[in-house]
């Protein structure tokens, strides 16, 4: 048994893959889409073999937000290998407009990360 992949719902499908494959190295495989659902996707796969799908639907449009606790998605974390990585992507993606809502750090439970928000606003960490 294994995690196959994690899936989030985006406005604007582009968008999202851009941000994807220019920040956190993934690969977009070709677009899907089912004109009687509306429904346009794409599977993002990384580097260490994690993928991700992005969902489009009209009739999705509410998203949740990001500064008050709610059950499901909390955040994906992504490693990047040493702390002055972390540092260097926050910086690249602040740089970018990106907000960054945690700034690098050391965590209580040994963590170096930093948070920052994607495109819809869901949270991202960047772990070493």
């Amino acid at each position: 048994m294994h995690l196959d992949h994690a899936a989030l719902w985006t406005g604007d499908l582009e968008r999202a893959r851009a941000f994807y494959t220019t920040y956190f190295n993934a690969v977009a495989g070709e677009r899907y889409h089912n004109p009687s659902r509306q429904f346009t996707s794409y599977f993002l796969s990384f580097p260490s073999g994690a993928r991700l799908e992005l969902m489009q639907q009209p009739t999705v449009t509410e998203s949740l937000p990001h500064s008050s606790p709610h059950l499901g998605y909390a955040h994906l974390a992504f490693a990047t290998g040493s702390q002055q990585q972390v540092q260097q992507l926050t910086e690249r993606l602040r740089s970018a407009g990106y907000a960054v809502v945690g700034e690098p750090r050391r965590t209580g439970d040994g963590y170096y990360e930093s948070v920052v928000l994607d495109p819809d606003g869901n949270l991202l960490e960047i772990t070493v």
